[in-house]
């Protein structure tokens, strides 16, 4: 990805531009990554999302989820980062070498049980923007994550269990909208290629769920946030890869979140009847933070503002 030309440095910003200039830049193949960018991006206020214009001005600031070169490459231009962790990493997480100079956070509940990686604020949950599910809800969700998985793990699951899930999802619930982030291909050919799968970056994943009546997700903190923000039912997908089982394993210390092992399991498609917000009454409302994206939005803010 080329971001800036090399050498050009920003200027203080100007107090009498009408806005400030921001760069939003995610992993567009990663599913946490993508929905963590669109979250954000939509409590920036006055701030004005620019894209990248070769030899053209710097932004005034740049919010960057996950892409560690990409903020490597900004901080070496002088543009101030914001950098947002998006997805669940069971390790300490990679080593930066930027020497505290961009301002790192990490996407992750307060109610999540377990060690905290170090080096990184936590930002309680990145909800969506639009917190209603619309009245007439049909069909099923069905959102996949296979960033990082290995690929005998990824391979095995699009040519066994993900057919017979889509297909009993179209059976009980009428259809099924396949959402995936990468293995496209392999995903369709797993399905037989006569059922469309969409691409995480070119669909409203946050609209798709509000729609659905059923949602089965790849246990990712994208997928976790819009089911707790909302209040809804949520079914675990197989965990594949060690981030996505280490995950499922702490959720389900605090939220009984069902697995969809076996299509036939009526839990996959009956949400559990505990409480006004079923599954999500096992949180402690102490600990039930949803402003995480107005957080990360208001640090990108202020420093467009005022660069550290």
């Amino acid at each position: 990805m080329e971001l800036l030309t090399p050498g050009r440095r920003p200027g203080p910003p100007d107090p009498a531009a009408p806005f400030r200039r921001v760069l939003l830049i995610s992993r567009d193949d990663e599913l946490d990554s993508v929905l963590a960018r669109r979250r954000v991006a939509a409590h920036l206020g006055g701030l004005r999302p620019v894209p990248l214009v070769p030899g053209g001005p710097p932004p005034d600031a740049a919010l960057v989820c996950d892409d560690e070169r990409a903020t490597a490459r900004l901080l070496g231009l002088g543009v101030p980062v914001v950098h947002l962790r998006s997805g669940h990493d069971p390790g300490p997480g990679p080593a930066t070498g930027d020497d505290g100079r961009a301002l790192r956070r990490l996407h992750r509940p307060g109610w999540l049980p377990g060690p905290r990686p170090a080096g990184a604020r936590t930002t309680g949950v990145l909800a969506p923007a639009r917190l209603t599910r619309d009245r007439a809800r049909a069909g099923t969700l069905l959102l996949l994550s296979l960033w990082g998985v290995p690929d005998g793990e990824a391979g095995a699951f699009a040519a066994g269990p993900l057919r017979a899930l889509v297909h009993e999802a179209e059976r009980r619930t009428g259809r099924c909208e396949v959402v995936c982030d990468v293995r496209l291909a392999a995903v369709r050919a797993g399905l037989g290629g006569a059922r469309p799968v969409r691409a995480v970056a070119e669909v409203d994943v946050d609209a798709l769920h509000a729609a659905a009546e059923v949602f089965l997700a790849s246990p990712t903190t994208g997928a976790l946030a819009l089911a707790h923000a909302r209040g809804a039912p949520l079914c675990f997908l197989p965990p594949l890869g060690a981030a996505q089982r280490d995950l499922a394993e702490r959720v389900g210390r605090v939220v009984p979140v069902p697995r969809a092992a076996d299509p036939a399991d009526p839990a996959v498609w009956t949400p559990p009847g505990v409480g006004p917000r079923g599954l999500w009454d096992a949180v402690d409302p102490g600990l039930d933070d949803l402003r995480g994206a107005q957080r990360v939005a208001r640090t990108l803010r202020q420093l467009a503002l005022a660069p550290l």
